[in-house]
């Protein structure tokens, strides 16, 4: 008797055995998909990568050069006016952050093209400048926009 239940022991295992071992080898699972779902895939990508900089207002991360922090809103005006004079190329603000008006230039997208900035202004402007980062205006090229 006891040899039986052996045997059925044994056969039961290998049954048990053979029955997952086939399952393993069964789950392969193959997708056909319209190739439509695909494009839209890819264009969410792109939209993805290019909004992956994006601000919540619209605006991109970035960087700009804090030339001065002050309580003085006069000498805040001043500086302001004369980077606007002296650097055409890039943007000044002011901005009031209780009690300091602070005064920030430039729009760079990355921080290379900020301390590039920063060394060519070191020559005209004297006083400490500071890397700061903040959201910049930026128009992306009409390439990255379709």
């Amino acid at each position: 008797m006891n040899k039986y239940i052996n045997r059925f022991f044994f056969i039961f295992i290998f049954l048990f055995a053979t029955h997952f071992a086939q399952a393993a080898i069964k789950d392969t699972v193959i997708i056909h998909g319209d190739a439509r779902v695909d494009m839209f895939v890819n264009e969410e990508i792109a939209v993805n990568k290019r909004t992956a900089n994006m601000t919540s207002g619209g605006l991109y991360k970035g960087y700009r050069l804090q030339v001065l922090s002050t309580r003085s809103r006069e000498d805040a005006f001043k500086l302001k006016a004369w980077f606007m004079q002296n650097e055409p190329g890039q943007k000044a603000y002011l901005l009031f952050q209780s009690p300091y008006f602070k005064v920030r230039i430039g729009n760079f997208l990355t921080k290379s093209d900020a301390l590039d900035f920063k060394k060519e202004l070191s020559r005209i402007y004297a006083q400490p400048v500071y890397l700061v980062d903040d959201a910049v205006e930026y128009t992306p090229p009409d390439d990255l926009i379709q």
